[in-house]
């Protein structure tokens, strides 16, 4: 993976202006909630923290932030919070800085963000001094009569995205044991689906399945690598499709997904595409980024360098200094 650099992300200079910054309070289970004024402080004096109640209103007040010509949006969270944030940056050149503070980061570390909180707000604050900004694809989701939605990581439209949606019906209990219940509850009710996805414009495919994953980068769920040969920076979608199977079998590839050996099994087909249009029987709302994005059939495309990421060069990151060396 190899990301493109970019020093003139945005039309003007970011001088005088200042950083919006989306908090999620309750990332990490409200763990580092104490961190944010440090975090704050290492962004810089230029800080403008962001107001919102509720998810809809975090994703207007990124929106009204770039509007206003904000130098950049800095997500402070998991992959919701980074999610939020990327409705409004995405394809607009404006920088988007990452410091990962949830229970699951995964485009934050596929993009080789510091796993530490204050790190990574040094590293924002040093990218956003230097204009040090890196590009990545983004996937644009599009569905009939909705806005289209843009997600980083993965989107899930089978057994996992039934696991979501069960878990977010469910009042008790809180934290990570309600999506242990959703997971048992979808396991004992499993039962394929019947699935159309067509490729590039190609003809379409039908078949019955449990799962259709579509990935811009390898993981989602703080790790699980479910798409494992995802790339960012190649201008395509990687896309995993779990055939009919047994519960039995489900729960024997359930293990293997922090590895990404799931795909090497018969019951496992792995696509690679700029363009995925994906249907199925029955009611199915995909999840993209671990948050709720859109009821299929959508249509995902790869959308090349659709993100600026504000982070500091490293060192120690050897495709890096290979781009480096051949500016």
């Amino acid at each position: 993976m190899t990301p493109q650099h970019s020093d003139t992300a945005g039309s003007d200079s970011a001088a005088g202006r200042s950083v919006s910054v989306l908090a999620h309070p309750g990332a990490g289970r409200g763990r580092r909630r104490a961190l944010l004024p440090a975090l704050l402080d290492a962004l810089g004096p230029r800080v403008r923290l962001l107001e919102a109640d509720d998810s809809a209103g975090a994703e207007q007040a990124c929106r009204d932030a770039v509007a206003r010509g904000t130098a950049a949006v800095v997500a402070v969270g998991g992959d919701g919070t980074f999610h939020r944030a990327l409705q409004a940056v995405a394809g607009t050149g404006v920088p988007l800085g990452l410091i990962p503070a949830g229970t699951g980061n995964d485009f934050a570390a596929a993009a080789g963000v510091p796993a530490d909180p204050l790190t990574a707000a040094h590293a924002v604050a040093q990218a956003l001094k230097t204009r040090s900004f890196r590009r990545y694809d983004l996937a644009r989701v599009t569905a009939a009569g909705q806005p289209d939605r843009w997600f980083g990581a993965v989107l899930g439209a089978g057994f996992d995205a039934l696991v979501n949606e069960r878990a977010n019906a469910m009042a008790f209990p809180r934290g990570p044991r309600r999506y242990d219940l959703a997971i048992l509850a979808e396991t004992l009710t499993l039962r394929p689906r019947r699935y159309t996805v067509r490729v590039d414009g190609g003809e379409p495919w039908t078949f019955d399945g449990i799962l259709v994953a579509v990935g811009n980068t390898a993981s989602y769920g703080g790790g699980l690598r479910m798409c494992p040969g995802a790339d960012p920076t190649d201008g395509l979608l990687d896309v995993t499709i779990g055939a009919a199977m047994p519960r039995r079998t489900l729960l024997r590839l359930k293990p293997r997904l922090r590895a990404g050996t799931h795909v090497t099994d018969p019951l496992v087909t792995t696509l690679r595409a700029r363009t995925i249009e994906l249907a199925v029987a029955g009611p199915v709302v995909g999840y993209a980024d671990g948050e709720r994005c859109a009821p299929l059939p959508i249509a995902v495309s790869s959308v090349p360098q659709a993100l600026t990421l504000a982070l500091a060069e490293n060192p120690n990151q050897r495709d890096t200094r290979a781009s480096e060396a051949g500016r």
